[in-house]
């Protein structure tokens, strides 16, 4: 009998090949969504670093480029993992926050602390998509019997909640009661 020390870290599911199943077809559309999003995650956090206020938000996003382009390279070695070749699929909802995102950089004032409140609005929007996608396709991998990339999907998903943590505190600490006065 299989004690909790026996047990992996992710529930795991069917096993075997299941390059041709449907639902691993699924799995492979939905990763090839996220490595869009995370390729124009990030070509756009260069310009929300230039847009920030402060200079703490700016580190911020700066570090975030930098787990970014890391987030693309565990994206590709999930691919290979997988037998698949990493290639993008639009996604839509990432266009369209990275969208919102521009907007708010247009109709906000340069040097306000309004602006980083804006800017650290849709950074977390943009987190809160990748925490649910993330945990959705490690959940996904998990069920397959793909542990190594549901590992690799978790470290990705673990850093995201990091980096929503980190903005939630510069918006606290910071950011919300210098825009509150200005």
């Amino acid at each position: 009998m299989a004690t909790n020390t026996d047990k992996k870290k992710f529930p795991t599911g069917k096993r075997g090949k299941m390059e041709n199943a449907e639902f691993h077809e699924f799995f492979v559309d939905e990763l090839k969504d996220i490595y869009w999003a995370e390729q124009h995650l990030y070509k756009a956090l260069p310009k929300m670093q230039k847009a920030a206020t402060s200079p703490e938000l700016a580190a911020a996003f700066e570090k975030h480029t930098g787990e970014t382009k890391t987030h693309i390279e565990t994206l590709e070695k999930a691919f290979e993992l997988l037998g698949e070749k990493a290639s993008a699929k639009k996604c839509d909802a990432m266009a369209g926050i990275l969208e919102e995102a521009n907007g708010i950089i247009e109709e906000t004032d340069k040097g306000t602390m309004i602006r980083d409140c804006g800017l650290i609005l849709g950074a977390q929007k943009v987190e809160h998509y990748e925490i649910s996608t993330y945990g959705g396709l490690r959940t996904l991998a998990a069920a397959m019997g793909h542990d190594d990339v549901a590992e690799l999907l978790d470290q990705t998903l673990q850093v995201e909640k990091a980096t929503d943590e980190a903005l939630t505190e510069i918006a606290e600490s910071l950011v919300n009661p210098a825009a509150v006065d200005e």
